[in-house]
């Protein structure tokens, strides 16, 4: 059956590579009166996959659907609304989803009102608008990353014109402030300073489904965080695509990401994260906000992907292996004790086994205390996509475990260093392995395990480190 198209706005590939000089407007949520109650008996429930950012919108999400009147349910068949909020950095992300969207078929078969949508970086691909378009013809509604605030009328049109909403916009839609959250913890906050990559590293989609950098006005970022400290939140994590380049889009001042981190600073909330970091925007501002400002936690992850500089070079990245290394020493130089996890990618098309070897001693002059590492990926419409790549899936396989077993040496020693030392622990909760046991984190992102009452939860308490294991540490209470 053919499918008239015309009447949605689907996301164009070529459209979504172009950048705008235009500042972008900033603007404030309003929810009209006659969108308050629609929910009203009705329950929605947000399925999120991804980064801390998708993290973030499905807050918000989650926000604007109770200003509506919806209550959250974990239960399918209770909700009136259900929401993918999709991730396309991995195509096992993608799979999942695609996944779900078909296992939910026979759901929506037996209820013919649920409002079922997509939304998230996913939608943001001309590819998979495509796909949805003609395979899953009971999703009514797909949204990007650029118009959630936009979501009351999306769900208003589902709900009573029963018409399909296909809505994602390639260029950026407006910076919008005031909107609702729901957050998914009492103590521990994310907060968005920034949208967009202007990278384009040639493997990563994110330029395209995020768009192009844009900052958040400081005294926004500096409100939300006051209310945050008003609330009892004792860390929060700033979110952007690379937020080392915050502020470098404004055009009439000279106020970057190192001014906010000591603006910050004096709101009074005892930590303060960030990510994620681009190595070649990290600059000597950065590094000694981090140094002179208390509340900046000393944890930085700075994602290498590569320990070879031609694969660098082919990867867009902007800095060589020995760049790479020099900017890392200055980083511990200027914050002593400071812990660096990173990310790495292996088998990315071209890798020879000298470039292999280039990233395992990197790795090993670097002394990571961590590291995501992937399997390259490649996705639809990046220009590595098209690159040639014959190199043995077995032979990245092998390449994945002995990088892995360099990284968990590193994870190990890196915590093997705070053995008999007294830390300070921001209790999340119970253990996943035992309720009895309670774990949280270190200002250098180490996860301890301790005994104690659950009335420890939600606080910062001293916990002395009786025993080291590569992925935590045993402690207990110092009273």
């Amino acid at each position: 059956m053919d499918i008239d198209v015309s009447k949605y706005f689907k996301p164009n590939l070529n459209e979504a590579r172009k950048r705008s000089r235009k500042d972008v407007p900033h603007d404030q949520f309003h929810l009209d009166e006659q969108l308050k109650t629609i929910g009203h008996g009705k329950k929605y429930l947000i399925d999120t996959y991804g980064c801390q950012a998708n993290e973030a919108d499905g807050e918000t999400m989650a926000g604007i659907l109770s200003l509506m009147g919806f209550e959250k349910t974990n239960q399918e068949k209770e909700a009136s609304v259900i929401i993918i909020n999709t991730c396309a950095i991995r195509e096992n992300a993608e799979n999942r989803v695609w996944g779900e969207l078909g296992r939910l078929k026979a759901l929506k078969r037996d209820n013919p009102d649920l409002i079922l949508g997509v939304s998230g970086c996913m939608a943001q691909e001309e590819n998979v608008v495509n796909r949805i378009l003609k395979k899953f013809q009971h999703v009514d509604l797909v949204f990007g990353t650029h118009n959630i605030d936009q979501l009351p009328q999306y769900i208003q049109t589902a709900m009573f014109s029963k018409e399909r909403v296909i809505e994602v916009f390639s260029q950026e839609g407006n910076i919008v402030e005031n909107l609702p959250k729901n957050r998914n913890h009492t103590k521990k906050a994310w907060v968005n300073i920034m949208f967009g990559c202007d990278e384009f590293c040639t493997y990563c989609i994110v330029p395209y489904t995020r768009g192009k950098e844009r900052s958040r006005l400081r005294e926004d970022i500096i409100e939300e965080l006051t209310e945050l400290k008003s609330l009892g939140y004792l860390e929060v994590t700033l979110l952007g695509q690379n937020v080392n380049a915050y502020g470098k889009d404004f055009k009439t001042n000279d106020y970057t990401f190192g001014d906010l981190l000591r603006d910050l600073d004096t709101v009074g909330i005892p930590r303060i994260r960030f990510t994620t970091s681009h190595p070649h925007d990290l600059d000597l501002k950065t590094m000694e906000a981090i140094r002179d400002c208390d509340s900046i936690m000393p944890f930085f992850h700075l994602p290498v992907q590569s320990g070879s500089s031609s694969v660098l070079k082919k990867m867009n990245r902007h800095y060589t292996k020995e760049t790479y290394l020099d900017k890392l020493k200055q980083l511990r130089e200027i914050v002593p004790g400071i812990s660096v996890t990173t990310d790495i990618i292996v088998g990315f098309p071209g890798e020879t086994d000298e470039d292999f070897l280039d990233t395992l001693d990197l790795v090993e002059k670097a002394k990571f205390e961590g590291a995501f590492t992937f399997i390259y990926s490649p996705r639809e419409g990046t220009p590595a996509a098209k690159f040639k790549d014959d190199l043995d899936p077995q032979v990245k396989k092998e390449r994945l475990y002995k990088l892995n077993e360099l990284v968990n040496q590193g994870y190990l020693e890196g915590n093997q260093r705070f053995q008999d030392e007294v830390v300070e622990v921001l209790v999340d909760g119970p253990s996943k392995n035992n309720p009895e046991i309670l774990a949280g984190y270190t200002p250098h992102q180490k996860l301890v395990n301790f005994k104690a009452p659950e009335t420890y939860i939600g606080k910062i308490v001293k916990v002395k480190i009786k025993e080291v294991k590569t992925w935590y540490m045993m402690g207990e209470i110092v009273q």
